[in-house]
């Protein structure tokens, strides 16, 4: 007796995007759907997948109470159009109640505008009237002025109303446009592309079946944002990590686990290799050969089956995986919440994010805190006083050993809650030293003079010698000690037979690479700092000027 063969059967399978790992490029989606399989599942089919996904990327595997084989997958492209006639009336109806409401704006306008005629009338025949009154004494000067306040104040009421009413309807009128412009482009219809994913899969036998697919989609990337915060009393900085994701993919991620890495996947594993390069003679141009059809590689096709079967983890589990599914072993894993976990590798840095992140795909960016932590800084003051009368409040922070790689990105720096400015800051590894300028502090006062300017005239062995010699005072106006970084310049010779030398310093110092010199001053509260330095230039007779002395 012959036996009957059970027709094969597909399920379609609703899935929720669970996890989401965002490049600097692009994106990486993970989804997953439950089925109860019958048995007799030839395939498995997810619908409706964004058409910025790369079908080349499309990885699944799954987990169940039966085992169930993965015999490949492929991408489909579908195009549909979606239903028109409900959004059409939606947007009719408003368009219509919108010019309901424009009628009845301009109905108003008109009104006031002729009430305003008739105030600047009245207010023209009364000036006259009242003229005449008060020469014959008919009325008096309080009539007069109740009229004429009466006159103004209508004028004014009546002024604003009108304005009011045309910033109404300028309103409206944008409205109206938007709505037109989208009924305009609903009655055009164009086809809406998306992917369908086909999994072909063999069961053993009836049961619950977990499936997860994961693709890369483009579209989607990250930056680092930071706000830094620094009180210059406990001298604390108050570091808020964060990131802006902005992506439009074509599918919005809902209450999802968020990954940000700095993983550039779309390079490659390998470094590029040079190919050769050839030159040759030009050659009449050969006839195009007809095209080919293309087909979806399966994943029987594909070299490396156990990547493809793998999935987004490797071929090992995989194996696991299986092995557990054919012994009956039901394997369930508990979901754990990571939050703002850091981990670097190989320069890569992957941040994993508390879950049940929203991030819609429309366009805009989204701010997600990776984490808040306080770092102890230094706080100095610098100072040039050859070029600004002022100095400047600098924060010194070392990023911890055990904390984590800061990215280069745009930073909100605010110095005792008071907005300072934005700055890029750099790459910063864990035990890395930054600095960050908070700006200009009017705790210090500088003054700088010329205090000796001598030409020896007296010709030794043919030289001529000049002699400069300067003093900066600093005034510590607050009443905690401060430290200052000052620095002064000498001028740098090009020429050899032009010596520059410091003869003098106080404090005193040596004198550093092309003329600098730098003080560091603690200041006492409440007190003054002074700061001399004298250096000559020495030339031959022959040489009669200089060139770049003028201070």
């Amino acid at each position: 007796m012959d036996s009957i063969q059970s027709p094969s059967v597909n399920q379609t399978v609703d899935t929720y995007i669970t996890i989401v790992t965002v490049y600097t490029d692009q994106a990486l989606v993970t989804r997953r759907g439950t089925v109860s399989l019958t048995g007799q599942e030839r395939s498995l089919t997810l619908t409706n997948l964004p058409i910025t996904l790369k079908p080349d990327s499309v990885r699944v595997k799954g987990s169940g109470t039966v085992a169930v084989r993965l015999l490949g997958v492929q991408t489909e492209k579908n195009y549909a159009t979606e239903p028109l006639d409900d959004r059409v009336a939606q947007l009719t109806e408003q368009i219509q109640q919108l010019e309901d409401q424009r009628r009845t704006l301009q109905d108003g306008l008109a009104a006031l505008e002729l009430r305003r005629k008739f105030i600047q009338s009245l207010s023209e025949r009364s000036v006259d009237r009242f003229s005449r009154g008060l020469a014959e004494q008919r009325v008096n000067l309080t009539q007069t002025a109740e009229l004429l306040e009466f006159v103004g104040q209508q004028h004014n009421d009546l002024a604003g109303a009108i304005a009011q009413q045309n910033q109404a309807l300028r309103e409206l009128d944008q409205r109206l446009r938007a709505l037109q412009q989208q009924l305009q482009q609903i009655k055009t219809p164009r086809p809406k592309e998306s992917y369908s994913v086909v999994v072909s899969v063999l069961p053993t036998g009836a049961g619950e079946f977990c499936l997860e697919v994961s693709y890369t989609v483009d579209r989607a990337s990250w930056q680092p944002l930071y706000d830094l915060r620094v009180d210059t009393q406990t001298k604390l900085l108050q570091l808020d990590y964060l990131a802006e994701v902005t992506q439009n993919t074509g599918e919005d991620w809902a209450d999802v686990a968020l990954i940000l890495s700095t993983a550039k996947p779309g390079l490659g594993t390998l470094p590029p290799k040079l190919a050769p390069w050839y030159v040759d003679a030009s050659l009449p141009p050969m006839p195009a050969a007809a095209p080919r059809m293309q087909r979806t590689r399966s994943v029987a096709e594909s070299d490396d089956m156990d990547v493809l079967l793998g999935g987004v983890g490797s071929a090992s589990a995989f194996s696991d995986f299986f092995e557990a599914a054919t012994s009956g072993v039901t394997q369930e894993y508990a979901a754990e919440t990571v939050a703002a976990t850091a981990i670097s590798n190989g320069g890569i840095v992957t941040f994993q994010v508390d879950g049940n992140n929203n991030i819609p795909g429309d366009r805009s960016p989204h701010k997600i805190t990776i984490f808040s932590d306080q770092y102890p800084c230094q706080v100095e003051y610098v100072a040039i006083p050859k070029l600004v009368s002022f100095a400047y409040l600098q924060a010194i922070v070392t990023n911890p050993e055990n904390g984590a790689t800061l990215l280069p990105g745009q930073a909100n720096i605010f110095r005792d809650d008071m907005f300072v400015g934005t700055t890029s800051l750099d790459n910063v590894a864990p035990g890395q030293e930054f600095k960050l300028n908070l700006g200009i502090d009017e705790g210090l006062k500088l003054e700088r003079d010329l205090v000796e300017r001598k030409v020896d005239k007296r010709l030794m062995q043919d030289k001529r010698l000049i002699t400069y010699a300067y003093r900066v005072v600093v005034t510590n106006l607050r009443e905690q000690e401060a430290t200052l970084r000052l620095t002064e310049q000498l001028p740098v010779s090009r020429n050899e037979r032009i010596k520059v030398r410091l003869t003098r310093s106080s404090p005193p110092i040596e004198l550093g690479e092309l003329g600098k010199l730098e003080w560091v001053l603690p200041l006492k509260p409440k007190a003054l700092q002074e700061v001399t330095y004298q250096f000559t230039v020495e030339h031959p007779r022959e040489i009669t000027e200089v060139v770049g002395l003028k201070v």
